[in-house]
């Protein structure tokens, strides 16, 4: 059952389940260790044919399901021991069968759907710390007034140390050739 929909017909049902590994190697060491990060979440891949006079009806509620793009609920006892509740449509592909009236081929790929975990309500981060932020900026601000007067301040070194650079590369020219380079 996929929601209120039986899926009629079913041909064959593949599932895929894929466990996350993750490979740590050692400094100094030979080998690795491996962490189990859990498994990534069950693809379920169903082909059936759906036939007779509710077979376009059929089509099209299980169509309209794959548009919503929600969740379902989602019960069959081939996969009764995996505890998967919902699924998300992934994949549909319908196919008309030529020369068979009212007969609709069907595949469907369904995702299991975990509902993610609500944020909790304690606050993850300090709530004084637009308080603090502020208070830094208030010290802050000060300091900016006096570095204005300081770069004015300069002005009168401009004319002496302006043509120091070009002295220096002089001295170093000399130096060079004095030394013969």
């Amino acid at each position: 059952m996929l929601d209120d929909l039986e899926l009629p017909e079913v041909q064959e049902i593949a599932t895929a389940e894929r466990r996350v590994l993750a490979e740590h190697k050692l400094p100094g060491m030979e080998g690795s260790l491996l962490q189990n990060l859990g498994r990534r979440p069950t693809r379920l891949v169903l082909w059936g044919i759906a036939g007779g006079p509710d077979a376009a009806e059929f089509v099209e509620k299980l169509e309209a399901k794959f548009r919503a793009g929600q969740p379902v609920p989602f019960a069959a006892d081939i996969i009764a021991d995996a505890e998967i509740d919902t699924m998300l449509i992934e994949n549909l592909q319908l196919q008309e069968l030529a020369g068979k009236p009212e007969r609709f081929a069907y595949a469907l790929t369904l995702r299991d759907h975990t509902t993610p975990l609500e944020p909790s309500d304690a606050p993850a981060l300090d709530t004084d710390i637009l308080g603090e932020a502020q208070s830094l900026m208030d010290a802050l601000v000060p300091g900016l007034d006096l570095g204005l007067s300081f770069a004015s301040g300069l002005e009168r070194f401009v004319a002496p140390l302006g043509d120091l650079l070009a002295r220096l590369q002089q001295f170093r020219d000399a130096v060079e050739h004095a030394r013969g380079h």
